[in-house]
């Protein structure tokens, strides 16, 4: 599995956005500063919570979808 800072730069890459804009929208998103500093940091430490991903998730217009793969790859 690839680390998460890799996951959402390739999916702001596919969105035309930079992870700055991106940090600027969370910030709107809860009213309040977020840094790309803070968002950076985050990510690099893989410290980012579940709450953060699924906001990304949705500025970005994804939805994350849990998989059984207990079937899947078999």
């Amino acid at each position: 599995m690839g680390r998460i800072i890799n996951e959402i730069k390739n999916l702001t890459n596919d969105r035309d956005m930079t992870l700055k804009q991106l940090a600027q929208k969370i910030g709107e998103a809860q009213n309040k500063n977020y840094s790309l500093a803070s968002l950076s940091q985050k990510l690099r430490n893989e410290t980012i919570s579940y709450k953060e991903v699924k906001l990304i998730a949705q500025i970005l217009g994804y939805k994350i979808k849990f998989v059984d793969v207990k079937n899947f790859y078999s």
